[in-house]
């Protein structure tokens, strides 16, 4: 019958355990000098060789002829707890055996001697999973053991375990294996079992087992079931993931904000059989990658998964920024744990790209965010933060309109008082050289100096920051006597340009310009109305409420 890589490749000796160092040689000093403990607490995450050391040191200690603290593995005892034949060696499984009367039959069986080997040994597996009553029951036995009882404790929830059990064990946290430790092991595992598996191959399954030796040899265990070469491809293609430089091409395209191709690509893939949820999934990881490139260049290498070309990574750098990136990384972690309620898993990914693709589709402040985000890289390269208004359609000549009965005719005199002309000041540029102010703020000229502003703006803009010129021109100002009054769009512009820096330079240059000393001062609104504006508009009023007026 066939049997799991991960089951006959377990190891059977500390020395065989890849990745915890730390523990394996602690446990066979203790085995090798007899200074043994009671109670054993193994935590770690899964795969990383809990139950496997619990196992080799039910063997040790009950070896008949242990080598440095490592089993022989020939004895009686070690072959006998090995093929599970001797009752003085129990796993249990706290998951199904949780109940406080489970604990008390195995308190009540623990005090028995054992019949074949030295110790008697209980391996308690997820232990976390034990109801309060059970930990009460098996508290008892913990802190006050027969010489020949062991208890090891194993859990990947340690947050979970009652206080009184950790303060009576011995704690050994168990880490992620690293990823050339993980395809070092699989690569002999592959040549002793006479599987053809690539360099290439070995590292991508060591990186997508995330730290758990077990899941890695399971994952070669499954791609060796196609047969031929396991390469990078092949492990990609039977697993049903994108791979890395897909995954690439797909960031750098929503990086750019190409949304069509960015769907059509992620279309190629759910066609090619890629799974929604893991394409989404390297997404999160190459951000992160990205991100800990950008926020530490020098020392993160280390932390990187390792999956993803260099040269990728540096052309994914120039497109992006970590602010961008930390809101793509929170977006992918939303909507994949969604994922497991969602009703349509393709379309919500779809939506998903869209929305890292143009952040104004979030509706929530990382559209704002993306916006003034767009703003200030504009403004540092001298891009108008406002487009110029477009230019008015050429007026048309309205026919003419006939003249009710009952209306005086003086209202449709054409010989009208004509409009006063709007004055010309002797320091104001030609019109054409002036640039247009942004429509947020295009007002009627205020009484007060309000050319010179338009005069003297290219100048502001050259003496202050870069980043400062683009809200210098959705501002107008407005010159009485010794004060110039800056009228700004609103309360951002305000904060952005109420500065020391900005304020000297305004009144440097207004002084020079008017010759006299001027102080600004800054203010949110528009300069006021020119005086009549109120008649002006109430007559335009009256002339729209003839236009629809017809002679029945």
């Amino acid at each position: 019958m066939y049997q799991a890589l991960y089951r006959k490749w377990r190891p059977k000796t500390f020395s065989d355990v890849i990745g915890q160092e730390h523990i394996t040689q602690t446990l066979r000093r203790q085995v090798d000098e007899g200074r043994l403990s009671h109670a054993y607490l193994f935590t770690g995450t899964r795969g990383t060789g809990k139950t496997t050391c619990a196992k080799i040191l039910a063997k040790a200690v009950n070896c008949e002829a242990p080598v440095g603290g490592d089993p022989c593995c020939a004895c009686p005892s070690c072959l006998g707890i090995e093929s599970g034949g001797f009752m003085d060696v129990v796993e249990l499984d706290a998951a199904s055996n949780n109940g406080v009367d489970h604990v008390r039959a195995l308190r009540d069986e623990a005090i028995y001697s054992p019949a074949n080997v030295k110790r008697r040994v209980y391996i308690i597996d997820e232990v976390h999973m034990l109801s309060t009553a059970a930990f009460n029951a098996l508290l008892k036995i913990l802190e006050e053991p027969p010489e020949h009882l062991i208890f090891i404790l194993a859990t990947t929830e340690l947050h979970k375990v009652l206080p009184t059990i950790l303060s009576r064990c011995q704690r050994f946290s168990f880490k992620r294996i690293m990823p050339a430790k993980i395809a070092a092991r699989l690569s002999c595992v592959a040549a002793q079992e006479e599987i053809d598996l690539a360099p290439d191959g070995a590292d991508i399954l060591a990186r997508l087992a995330d730290g758990a030796l077990r899941d890695a040899l399971s994952l070669l265990d499954q791609c060796a079931s196609s047969g031929g070469r396991i390469d990078a491809e092949r492990v990609l293609e039977t697993l049903g993931l994108a791979g890395s430089v897909q995954t690439a091409q797909l960031l750098e395209l929503i990086l750019r904000r190409d949304a069509k191709a960015a769907l059509m690509h992620f279309h190629s893939l759910y066609v090619g059989g890629k799974d929604v949820g893991a394409v989404l999934g390297e997404l999160s990881g190459l951000c992160r990658d990205l991100i800990i490139r950008a926020t530490a260049p020098e020392g993160g290498s280390a932390l990187l998964t390792g999956g993803f070309d260099a040269a990728a990574l540096e052309r994914l750098d120039a497109l992006s920024t970590p602010q961008r990136l930390i809101g793509m990384a929170s977006m992918l972690g939303r909507c994949t744990a969604d994922l497991g309620t969602s009703t349509n898993r393709r379309t919500d990914a779809e939506l998903c790209i869209l929305r890292l693709c143009d952040e104004s589709l979030c509706g929530d402040v990382t559209a704002l965010c993306a916006r003034i985000e767009r703003l200030e890289k504009a403004i540092a390269n001298g891009v108008p933060a406002a487009p110029a208004p477009a230019a008015a359609p050429a007026a048309v000549e309205p026919a003419p309109m006939p003249v009710p009965d009952d209306v005086p005719f003086d209202l449709y005199d054409d010989e009208r008082p004509p409009l006063p002309e709007e004055p010309v000041w002797d320091d104001e540029p030609p019109r054409e050289a002036a640039l247009p102010a942004p429509q947020a703020v295009q007002t009627a000229n205020a009484a007060g100096d309000t050319a010179l502003w338009g005069a003297l703006l290219e100048q502001y803009k050259n003496r202050v920051a870069v980043d400062k010129r683009a809200f210098l021109g959705m501002c107008r100002g407005e010159l009485k006597d010794a004060a110039m009054t800056v009228w700004c769009a609103n309360e951002l512009v305000l904060q952005r340009l109420r500065t020391e820096e900005v304020t000297a330079v305004l009144e440097e240059v207004t002084s020079e310009a008017a010759g006299r000393d001027v102080h600004v001062i800054f203010k949110v609104g528009t300069p006021a109305a020119p005086a009549g504006a109120d008649k002006m508009q109430e007559l335009l009023s009256l002339g729209q409420k003839f236009d629809n007026f017809t002679i029945k």
